[in-house]
């Protein structure tokens, strides 16, 4: 009878350490340092990005957050790293659009899914871009140009970051719903391409809030659309490329902060109500704003949502496209 006893207090102990475990971790995590890996050098949005979540969420969890600088191969090398690291929610990544988005939509040869491979934690927030044109083309707003560049085709060029940039990409959703062809015309990098823009060599182009939008305020370049599906706090006297006339139409920079696939809920949830919480502040939209970046969180699950539909929408638009670039 003692034998039976005793074997039923141990049953009883199991089930009650089995039953706190999740709130136990929930709790100390997290118990060492964690890094976030950034497909980027040192400088520009996302590594800004990464530098503000890690100073404003150590102190609320109480351990070091590690800024760990692992540029090349458009972001594949970091990806791929957070990917295949354990799951215990110590390593994460800084994503942006082009490593979670449209670089695995653009290069078959990518050894992670964007979707599959990692667990969400939240939004960090978004860039949008503005449609821009030279004064000398004879365009005022969007529908001009559409009907500009129907009247004649293969006629107007527009100036890009290279194939498969945002600025490529961007163009070419145009091209596609409004049914026009234009000529890209490709440069390594924003400044040359820009400063062709002014001269008048190219006429069209989309481009990042922080390179064009003194340009556009100084009268060098007319803005004709932002490209997010809402206007921006950033411009908001700028009207959405939607809402001129092509309903739907929308490219956004998304800066995400995710884990490994299989990463505990707990720490996920906790990482996520922390985000939230130290990114609501006045503070912080200052800083980012100041780089073109406007601060959005999520939960999980709309990160995820997001990364999801945006990722079966590029897949959808280079395949259309036939957009094709090296591996």
């Amino acid at each position: 009878m003692r034998h039976r006893s005793g074997f039923s207090l141990c049953t009883v102990a199991a089930s009650l350490a089995l039953s706190i475990a999740p709130s136990a971790l929930a709790q100390s995590y997290p118990v060492k340092p964690i890094r976030i890996i950034v497909p980027n050098a040192p400088g520009g949005g996302t590594d800004t990005v990464a530098r503000l979540i890690a100073e404003k969420l150590s102190p609320a969890l109480g351990q070091q957050i590690i800024v760990d600088n692992r540029g090349g191969a458009g972001g594949r090398i970091a990806a791929e790293m957070v990917a295949r690291a354990p799951k215990d929610g110590y390593m994460l990544l800084l994503g942006s659009g082009s490593t979670l988005i449209t670089g695995p939509a653009l290069y078959t040869d990518r050894n992670y899914h964007p979707v599959k491979d990692f667990a969400p934690i939240s939004l960090a927030g978004t860039t949008a871009y503005i449609l821009v044109t030279h004064p000398t083309l004879p365009v005022r707003n969007l529908r001009d140009l559409v009907a500009l560049a129907k009247a004649k085709p293969d006629s107007i060029a527009y100036a890009t970051t290279g194939p498969g940039s945002p600025a490529h990409l961007g163009a070419e959703l145009f091209s596609a719903m409004a049914k026009v062809k234009m000529v890209h015309v490709p440069f390594k990098g924003g400044t040359p391409a820009m400063l062709s823009l002014l001269q008048g060599e190219t006429y069209v182009m989309v481009s990042n809030f922080h390179t064009s939008l003194p340009q556009v305020r100084a009268g060098r370049i007319r803005a004709l659309g932002v490209t997010s599906a809402k206007r921006t706090s950033l411009a908001p006297d700028i009207p959405t490329i939607s809402e001129s006339g092509l309903p739907g139409y929308q490219v956004q920079q998304f800066y995400s902060i995710v884990a490994p696939a299989g990463t505990p809920a707990e720490a996920v949830q906790k990482l996520n109500q922390e985000m939230v919480r130290r990114f609501s502040v006045e503070d912080v939209r200052t800083r980012l704003g100041r780089e073109g970046i406007e601060v959005q969180t999520t939960t999980p699950a709309e990160l995820g949502k997001i990364v999801a539909e945006q990722y079966a929408k590029w897949v959808r638009v280079i395949r259309e496209a036939g957009i094709k670039v090296g591996g």
